[in-house]
């Protein structure tokens, strides 16, 4: 917090924030006892994801289910609404920075297994994968929160599209929080805010940007609910 005592305006995460390599600083400004990965961490991951590729073609498919739909931060070439099977997006990442504070801490999206999860799918081209694929290690994986994997995933209509990388998250990590009632999970995201916007604009950003594929998810649009509740003024 500044000196005047006013919290600070939210920095909006962007391509060119990715790019200038700030983000994991102003995390670590938020949390000094945060463990982040090192440069090296980093690249080892992706490095290693792309080692475990199902299948060579023109480029490769990532599945977004939060933020990355409404924000993706990189160059696609393709869009489309996809499932990815046995897989479930729940609010089981504890956000200390970002969308909340180590005093108010919020909650950001992470993909469970089982179920099904209905999302996006950006095709990112072969001739940039590496560098585009830099910049979503840089944004998902600054901590332990995800771990990137293969899934498959399918069209609406069933057809299987093939595998993409999707950053599911790590149950073994320490911003892991399971299943919180949903009570509290409103009350996060209702209240907290952080160095990049509050825990309902999260939400909401999520719900609307899953309207525009006309995806209907029950879960987030009870959570929006609630939390539009939650806010509205004391009469």
């Amino acid at each position: 917090m500044p000196e005047n005592g006013k919290p600070e305006e939210p920095r909006a995460l962007t391509r060119e924030l990715l790019l200038s390599g700030d983000l994991p600083g102003l995390i670590a400004k938020f949390l000094p006892d945060m463990r982040l990965l090192s440069d090296a961490e980093r690249a080892a991951s992706m490095h290693a994801t792309l080692a475990e590729r199902p299948e060579h073609g023109d480029g490769v498919w990532m599945f977004a289910y939060g933020s990355l739909i409404w924000n993706p931060t990189i160059h696609y070439t393709d869009r489309r609404l996809a499932r990815a099977i046995g897989w479930h997006r729940s609010f089981c990442l504890n956000a200390r920075a970002g969308r909340g504070t180590p005093a108010n801490p919020g909650l950001m999206l992470g993909l469970k297994s089982g179920g099904t999860c209905v999302g996006a799918a950006f095709r990112i081209d072969e001739a940039v994968v590496e560098h585009e694929l830099d910049l979503l290690w840089r944004r998902e994986m600054i901590g332990d929160g995800y771990v990137p994997r293969w899934v498959e995933i399918e069209g609406d209509d069933g057809t299987k599209i093939g595998g993409a990388i999707a950053f599911t998250i790590n149950p073994a990590g320490p911003s892991y929080c399971g299943d919180l009632p949903e009570a509290e999970v409103v009350r996060r995201l209702a209240t907290a805010r952080g160095g990049l916007g509050t825990g309902a604009e999260y939400l909401f950003n999520t719900r609307d940007s899953l309207r525009e594929l006309g995806i209907n998810d029950p879960f987030v649009e009870r959570l929006a609910e609630l939390v539009t509740i939650e806010l509205r003024p004391a009469p």
